[in-house]
C-alpha cells in the first residue's frame, strides 16, 4: 500500500479517537465534526480491508487488528509530533516554504503587503502565494494555508475564523444624477445591477435583508455587466455604470471620499466569514501558526473596514 500524506492523517486521527475514548470528544480536540471523523476512518477501515473498531452510542472497543494498529498509529503520531517540535518549537529562526492560495480581492488589497512585511521578519522564510477565486484542494495541490471567504464545506480540513465580511451596495453620485435613488429593495429591479459572477448564491441573486424582521431573502436582480473579478466591479461601479453589492473592505476607502455612496442600507443580507484553513494536523508548524497569528491582527487591526 503506497503510504500518502493523507493516509497518515488518518492513522493519526484513529490513535486520537483511541486516546479520547470516542468520536465525538477526539473530534472536539482534532477541531472538526464527527461526521469528517467517521468518513476518515471509514476511508482508513476501506484502504486497510479490516474493521478497526465497534462503535455504540455508550462505548467504543477496538478489533484485534485495531488493538495492533492503534500501536504502530501512536508511535506515528508520537514520532511526528517529536519531529515538529524539534523543527519549529527549538528553532530560532523560521525557514522553509509556506505555500498559500488565497481570493484575489483579499491578496491584492491587504495580504500580498502583510504576508511580505511577515517575511521581512523572517529572512530565511518564503512564502509563496497564489491569488484565485476558486477553493482549491490544500492536500493535493500541496498548499500548506489558504484564505477563504465564505461557507466553509464539512470537511477535514481545520478553518478557522478570522472576521466576518460584510457587503454592502453601492454606486456613484454620478449614476444618481442619471437615475433615481432606490428606496426598497424591489427597486433595484429597474437598475442596472452589476454582478459578482463568484458568489454561493448565484451571480443575479442578491441576498437581502428584510428590515423589519431581518429574514434573508433572494433578490433576482437584472444587468448588463458581470465579472468573476469584483475589483473589476468596483471598477465599473466607480465609472457611474450601475450598482453593485461588493465586500465593504474593498470600497471603504471610496466611500469615505464620497467616491461611492452606500445605498439601502442595512438591506445587505450578504455576510461571509473570513477563515485561515489549512490539512487536519495535531501539531501545526510554528511558521504557519505565527504566519496566521500575524494575518488576524493584521485583518483586526482594520475590522471597521469590514
Amino acid at each position: 500500500m503506497l503510504f500518502t500524506h493523507e493516509y497518515a492523517n488518518d492513522l493519526i486521527l484513529f490513535a486520537l479517537i483511541v486516546d479520547c475514548g470516542s468520536f465525538s470528544k477526539a473530534a472536539e480536540s482534532a477541531g472538526i465534526t464527527s461526521s469528517v471523523i467517521s468518513k476518515r476512518i471509514g476511508r482508513l477501515e476501506k484502504s486497510l480491508g479490516a474493521r478497526l473498531l465497534y462503535r455504540t452510542t455508550r462505548s467504543l472497543t477496538l478489533t484485534e487488528n485495531g488493538r495492533e494498529l492503534y500501536q504502530h498509529a501512536k508511535e506515528i503520531s508520537i514520532r511526528i509530533q517529536d519531529a515538529l517540535h524539534v523543527v519549529s518549537e527549538k528553532s530560532d529562526e523560521l525557514a522553509g516554504v509556506i505555500r498559500m492560495s488565497v481570493p484575489t480581492v483579499s491578496g491584492e488589497l491587504l495580504l500580498s503587503e502583510k504576508v511580505a512585511e511577515f517575511c521581512s521578519l523572517h529572512p530565511k522564510l518564503k512564502v509563496e502565494i497564489r491569488l484565485e477565486n476558486h477553493f482549491v484542494d490544500l492536500v493535493n495541490e500541496g498548499i500548506d494555508l489558504a484564505i477563504r471567504t465564505g461557507t466553509m464545506p464539512d470537511s477535514s480540513l481545520i478553518a478557522r475564523p478570522i472576521l466576518n465580511s460584510r457587503w454592502v451596495i453601492v454606486c456613484s453620485p454620478g449614476y444618481l444624477e442619471k437615475h433615481p435613488q432606490p428606496q426598497l429593495a424591489e427597486d433595484l429591479l429597474m437598475h442596472n445591477c452589476l454582478t459578482y459572477i463568484h458568489q454561493e448564491s448565484g451571480t443575479a441573486n442578491w441576498l437581502m435583508k428584510r428590515p423589519d424582521s431581518g429574514d434573508i431573502y433572494e433578490l433576482q436582480v437584472n444587468g448588463n455587466f458581470s465579472s468573476n473579478n469584483a475589483l473589476a466591479i468596483r471598477k465599473a461601479v466607480l465609472g457611474g455604470f450601475g450598482i453593485a453589492m461588493v465586500p465593504r473592505v474593498m470600497v471603504y476607502e471610496d466611500l469615505q471620499a464620497g467616491k461611492l455612496l452606500e445605498i439601502l442600507t442595512g438591506c445587505s443580507g450578504k455576510v461571509l466569514g473570513v477563515y485561515a484553513v489549512y490539512p487536519y494536523t495535531r501539531n501545526l508548524p510554528l511558521k504557519i501558526r505565527m504566519l496566521i497569528e500575524h494575518i488576524m491582527i493584521s485583518y483586526n487591526n482594520i475590522s471597521h473596514y469590514f
